[in-house]
């Protein structure tokens, strides 16, 4: 497999030990356990990860891969050749829709597919993965990374976020871009929610069809968006709701957490601790949690905690510890991932 060139040259360091480790999550939970000693292999001058396949790679096989997160091409080994093995990926809009925007903060696209993969390899749904339409939130969306990688995957998309400037700037975004590509779409509701006479927050929902055919079908994908405090929401989501959780914590040095008991914190336990139980009333039995965080300023012994004492089980062997890397200087993120059992 060759590595997906990345922009940010401290993920591209990070990216082969990354892939390694995601290839063997895919291959214990969705080619079952067919996939062998995972190396790194260089050939040509070139670095490429290098895996066994019991069995050899079928159509499904090679359309499940094709959703890692730094793949870029696959190639098969015949002697000391390479042939090429095409990739199907679930992407259903142009690439632009998760590389356009740019901004200060914005997580890199490549880990937040990571992130998401891990999380929907977690649940219970996981053989699903080319089949289901997953539903999925992120309480921390901020300008939507996630949301709108879950739309590339023909997902459903829903996001909490209190900061109102990233809200408005998420949805001229969506709006502007979907206007742009003359995707068809329609606005379900964009405005302030109120609930016995006062505003609680704001909401933009809108529903989305990849292709003319799928929108005469009433085929649609739906991204709903709701600008308020994340330990708020359930009161804009139902109970047992979406299928993934999936938060990219702040990282408490140039981001801070907030609460609504305690406005600006730089600790991310202190989120976690308010906000996680609400997150898992909203997550269906059988359904995952997965969070990314700094553990410079929180250990991962800790964060743990959190989601087992939310009844969740966390998934904290093998390949699952092994996604530790370095952002910067100051910040060295980890993932953690958890089921809610079914």
């Amino acid at each position: 497999m060759l590595i997906l060139p990345s922009s940010n040259r401290v993920y591209a360091g990070a990216s082969v030990e990354l892939t390694r480790a995601e290839l063997k999550i895919f291959g214990d939970s969705v080619l079952g356990g067919r996939i062998g000693a995972v190396e790194t292999t260089t050939v040509g001058g070139v670095d490429y990860v290098t895996f066994g396949v019991d069995g050899g790679l079928d159509e499904r096989d090679a359309a499940v891969l094709g959703n890692l997160s730094s793949a870029y091409a696959l190639f098969e080994f015949v002697g000391d050749l390479l042939r090429p093995v095409p990739l199907t990926r679930l992407d259903r809009f142009d690439d632009d829709l998760i590389t356009i925007q740019k901004y200060p903060g914005k997580t890199n696209e490549q880990f937040t597919k990571l992130l998401l993969n891990l999380t929907l390899l977690a649940s219970d749904w996981s053989g699903e993965l080319l089949t289901r339409r997953f539903r999925v939130l992120d309480p921390l969306c901020g300008r939507g990374t996630t949301l709108n990688q879950a739309m590339m995957y023909g997902f459903d998309a829903a996001g909490l976020d209190r900061d109102g400037k990233d809200f408005e700037a998420y949805q001229a975004f969506l709006t502007t871009w979907l206007k742009r590509k003359r995707i068809k779409h329609r606005v379900r509701e964009s405005g302030p929610v109120r609930r016995e006479r006062k505003v609680v927050g704001r909401r933009f929902r809108v529903e989305v069809a990849a292709s003319k055919e799928e929108h005469k079908a009433g085929d649609v994908q739906t991204v709903d968006v709701v600008s308020a405090d994340t330990t708020r929401v359930g009161e804009f989501f139902r109970p047992e709701s979406v299928d993934l959780v999936v938060a990219d914590a702040p990282y408490g040095v140039q981001h801070g957490s907030r609460t609504a008991e305690q406005g600006l914190v730089r600790d991310p336990l202190a989120l976690l601790a308010a906000a996680v139980p609400g997150w898992v009333r909203v997550l269906r039995p059988g359904g995952a949690l997965g969070i990314s965080w700094n553990t410079n300023v929180a250990r991962r012994e800790a964060a743990a905690e959190h989601l087992a004492a939310a009844g969740l089980t966390v998934l904290d062997d093998g390949s699952w510890q092994a996604l530790a890397h370095r952002v910067d200087q100051a910040i060295v993120r980890d993932i953690l991932v958890a089921r809610r059992p079914a």
